[in-house]
């Protein structure tokens, strides 16, 4: 993988990009992230580091049901006017 990626265009950047990645990831992301690269067939920093934040994604959180009770019976409505009403007449001129 390295031979490959130094090959390419400005390769050292993007392997010492690599490198970093791997210390805040780890080595074991960085090795899989470079076999899934190698089983598709495409073999770059960029597809590489792409893996890697794949493989660190926070997981999505589950969505929660909420009770009939905690639901929102009327939408907030934007209204600059107030915050013009709080701030009174200390404002600065333009």
């Amino acid at each position: 993988m390295r031979d490959r990626i130094l090959k390419q265009a400005k390769g050292d950047r993007a392997f010492v990009e690599l490198l970093q990645m791997a210390h805040t990831a780890g080595l074991d992301v960085l090795q899989v992230a470079c076999e899934c690269a190698l089983e598709h067939g495409v073999v770059t920093a960029a597809v590489v580091l792409n893996e890697m934040r794949r493989l660190i994604a926070p997981t999505q959180p589950t969505v929660l049901t909420l009770p009939d009770q905690l639901q929102l019976k009327h939408a907030p409505q934007a209204n600059c006017a107030r915050y013009d009403d709080l701030r009174g007449n200390q404002h600065v001129l333009h």
